[in-house]
C-alpha cells in the first residue's frame, strides 16, 4: 500500500514538474527571428524597379532575384496558373495604382523564401515617405469551406467580379506557399468600410504552406482569413493600425509558434486587437449548418511594447459569441484588458465551453478576462480562477519577461529562461 502510495505521490510530482516546465510564448532552439526579418523597413533602400507586373498572369510564370519588380494596380494570378518567386526577389506595390496581389481561385503562389534570402513585398516609395497603406496587399482565394449562405462568396475590395469568388467544399485545397516572406507597408484603406489587408486568407485550404510570414506596418489587418482551413506557424505581426490576426466565417485554424508586437501609436481608435475572433459578419448571411469558426493557438505571444499604461493599446483578444477560441502556453504582456467578450458570452455557460484559456503568463494587464456586459465580470472571475486553467497574473518588466525584447537590435522574443516566474516555477 505504501509503495502505491509512494507512486502515486511521484507521479503527481512529476506532472506538476511537467507542466510547470512547458513552454509559453514563442519558442525554439535559437531565435527564430533572425536574419530573414526586418523591423527597422523604412530604413532599407530597395532597388528601383526594373520590371512591371501587371494585368493578368494567366500562364505559369517565375519572379527572378535579379530583377526588381514593381506591381501595378489589381494583378490577378488566373487560369489554375502558378506564379513562382525566386527567394530573395522584391516585389514593390505601386502607390498610384494602389497594386494588389491577387492569387485566384484554382491558381497557386509559390513564394519559398530562405532564412538567409525572403521575399519581400514593400512600398515603392523613397525611405522618407513609406507609411502604412502605400499599396494594396496579397489577397488569396481558395476553395476550402466557408459558412455563408450557398458556401461561395466575394471579398468587399471592387474586385473584378468573374474572379473575385471563394469557398466551396475542400478543406484540403492547395494555394501554395509564403514562406520567409516580409509584406511591408500593405493594407490600402480603399474608403471607410472597404480596408486592404497585408494578407487576405478567403477559403484557402490546408494544403497551403503559411509559415515564417513577417507582415509590418500594414494599415488594416495583418491576416485575415474569410473561413477556410489552415495550420499555420512563425507568423509575425508587428505595429499593424488594426488587427494581428483577424478570424471569421467559420475559419478552422490551427495557428502557432507567432507573435504580434503592438506599438500605441501605430493603433487604430475603432478598437485594435491581437486577436479578433467572430464566426460571422452579420448571421443573417450564414448558413448556421456549417462549422462555427474554431481557431487553436498555441505557443503564442502577444505583447505591447508600452509600458507607461498610457491606455493606448486596448485588449489582446476579443471574442464574439458562437465561436470557438482557444488559447495555450503563451504569453500576454501589456493590454487593458487581457480579454474582452462580446457581451452574451459571459451570460451563458454554453458559449463559455467554447473558449479555452490554459497555461499563460498575463502579464501587466488592467484586467484579465472580462465581458462586454460589465455584470457578467464576477461570474469569469470565478469561473476562470480555477487553478487548472494555469493563468498566472504577473506585473514585471518586458525587458525580465523576454531573452531581448529591443526591436532596435535583434529582438528575440523567446521567454527568459533565467526567470523563475517565466518558466511557471
Amino acid at each position: 500500500m505504501k509503495t502505491k502510495v509512494r507512486i502515486a505521490i511521484i507521479t503527481l510530482l512529476s506532472t506538476l514538474f511537467i507542466q510547470a516546465q512547458q513552454p509559453k510564448g514563442i519558442i525554439g532552439n535559437t531565435n527564430w527571428m533572425n536574419n530573414w526579418t526586418n523591423f527597422k523597413p523604412a530604413n532599407i533602400e530597395y532597388s528601383e524597379a526594373t520590371n512591371i507586373i501587371a494585368g493578368n498572369i494567366d500562364k505559369d510564370t517565375k519572379l527572378y532575384k535579379r530583377n526588381t519588380y514593381q506591381l501595378v494596380g489589381v494583378v490577378y494570378v488566373t487560369n489554375n496558373a502558378t506564379l513562382s518567386i525566386e527567394p530573395g526577389t522584391v516585389i514593390r506595390g505601386d502607390d498610384k495604382t494602389c497594386g494588389t496581389l491577387v492569387v485566384t481561385n484554382g491558381a497557386k503562389i509559390m513564394a519559398e523564401g530562405l532564412e538567409t534570402d525572403p521575399i519581400v513585398f514593400t512600398s515603392n516609395k523613397e525611405i522618407t515617405e513609406r507609411k502604412p497603406g502605400d499599396w494594396g496587399g496579397i489577397i488569396i482565394l481558395g476553395k476550402a469551406p466557408i459558412n455563408t449562405i450557398g458556401g461561395i462568396h466575394t471579398l468587399p475590395f471592387d474586385l473584378e467580379p468573374m474572379l473575385n469568388h471563394y469557398g466551396g467544399q475542400d478543406a484540403e485545397d492547395n494555394s501554395g506557399i509564403l514562406k520567409y516572406v516580409r509584406i511591408e507597408y500593405s493594407g490600402r484603406k480603399l474608403s471607410a468600410a472597404k480596408e486592404l489587408n497585408g494578407l487576405s486568407l478567403a477559403g484557402v485550404g490546408r494544403k497551403t504552406v503559411l509559415n515564417n510570414i513577417q507582415i509590418s506596418f500594414s494599415n488594416d489587418d495583418s491576416f485575415e482569413c474569410y473561413g477556410g482551413d489552415l495550420n499555420m506557424s512563425n507568423l509575425i505581426s508587428y505595429r499593424t493600425t488594426d488587427d494581428d490576426f483577424d478570424f471569421t466565417q467559420g475559419a478552422q485554424i490551427n495557428i502557432s509558434n507567432s507573435i504580434a508586437i503592438r506599438h500605441p501609436f501605430s493603433s487604430d481608435i475603432s478598437g485594435s486587437r491581437c486577436f479578433e475572433v467572430d464566426s460571422y459578419d452579420k448571421i443573417q448571411n450564414t448558413d448556421m449548418s456549417k462549422k462555427l469558426t474554431k481557431i487553436n493557438a498555441n505557443n503564442i505571444t502577444l505583447v505591447n511594447l508600452e509600458e507607461n499604461n498610457q491606455g493606448l493599446v486596448r485588449e489582446s483578444v476579443y471574442v464574439r459569441e458562437n465561436t470557438f477560441f482557444t488559447l495555450t502556453n503563451s504569453i500576454i504582456s501589456g493590454f487593458t484588458p487581457f480579454v474582452l467578450l462580446e457581451g452574451n458570452i459571459g451570460n451563458g455557460d454554453v458559449n463559455l465551453a467554447k473558449i479555452s484559456f490554459k497555461n499563460l503568463i498575463v502579464n501587466n494587464c488592467n484586467g484579465g478576462i472580462t465581458s462586454e456586459a460589465g455584470g457578467a465580470n464576477p461570474s469569469l472571475q470565478k469561473f476562470y480562477s480555477n487553478p487548472d486553467f494555469e493563468i498566472n497574473f504577473t506585473s514585471i518588466k518586458n525587458s525580465e519577461l523576454f531573452t531581448t525584447p529591443n526591436i532596435k537590435g535583434n529582438p528575440d522574443f523567446r521567454m527568459n529562461q533565467n526567470n523563475t516566474i517565466a518558466i511557471g516555477n
